[in-house]
């Protein structure tokens, strides 16, 4: 047998709807216009700005054709495809490139090219090698010269790759 619900009486609904909290606005992690929920976390780790903006100063040349460059500041940027292509029998609208984002304690430098190849050996240089963390994100904590010439020739071998399949 089913119970009978009871009405609520004036009182019980606005104790009810007192104890309601107010929604919260924004916050400075919202989701930015590359589409991840980040806050800049540059500003107490100075230590990380020139790797960052080592790694921005190797991204721009590629913000050219139909890649573009989204964020560039506080912490963050991203260049994405945005031509439309199939992969795998799927249709994408765009298709991310490369991305550098300040993170707690390194500076994370997201590289998909080698995601969609096998040879990831012959992309990535020993130095490189070192700072990958999982199958396309590079945990970046100090940008010296040897580490920056070999991010630079993985950009552009993994530029070059995109071209050559029509991704670009």
């Amino acid at each position: 047998m089913a119970k009978a619900l009871k009405p609520r009486s004036q009182k019980q609904s606005a104790k009810k709807a007192a104890v309601k909290k107010p929604v919260a606005k924004k916050s400075a992690t919202a989701k930015s216009e590359t589409g991840i929920k980040y806050s800049d976390k540059s500003g107490d780790q100075p230590e990380l700005v020139p790797v960052f903006n080592g790694l921005k100063k190797l991204l721009m040349p590629y913000g050219k054709g139909s890649i573009a460059i989204r964020g560039g500041t506080g912490g963050q940027i991203t260049l994405v495809s945005n031509k439309p292509v199939e992969i795998a029998g799927k249709l994408r609208k765009e298709l991310w490139f490369a991305a550098a984002l300040v993170q707690r304690g390194y500076v994370g430098f997201y590289f998909m090219p080698p995601a969609t190849e096998a040879q990831k050996k012959e992309i990535f240089k020993p130095a490189l090698w070192k700072c990958l963390k999982g199958k396309s994100c590079f945990h970046i904590k100090k940008l010296d010269a040897e580490l920056s010439a070999q991010v630079e020739q993985a950009l552009e071998k993994g530029y070059a790759a995109y071209k050559e399949k029509g991704w670009l």
